[in-house]
């Protein structure tokens, strides 16, 4: 039996508090971010679907985005598309 305050290297146990957050953080503007993200992230994989269609990869680099033919060259020499131009260029085709 283990004294009552002694630590063996296990679990500590004892009274503890969480922190809560700051009376100002708004959970409303935490998940507006959240569902942006989710929102640009759908967009993105539908893309990448579209893409796939025609062959074509999508991938994001540095700059942002660009599309990969068969030949793995990208599409236009671009590799700074935003999501806005890949969707216009995957409607050209």
């Amino acid at each position: 039996m283990s004294p009552a305050g002694g630590d063996d290297g296990g679990i500590p146990r004892g009274p503890r508090r969480m922190s809560l957050p700051p009376r100002n953080a708004s959970t409303e503007e935490n998940w507006t971010g959240a569902n942006e993200a989710k929102a640009d992230k759908l967009r993105r994989n539908s893309l990448q679907r579209q893409a796939r269609a025609r062959g074509l990869e999508l991938r994001h680099t540095a700059y942002g985005y660009a599309l990969i033919d068969a030949a793995r060259k990208r599409v236009d020499d671009r590799n700074d598309l935003t999501l806005d131009d890949v969707e216009s260029r995957l409607g050209q085709s």
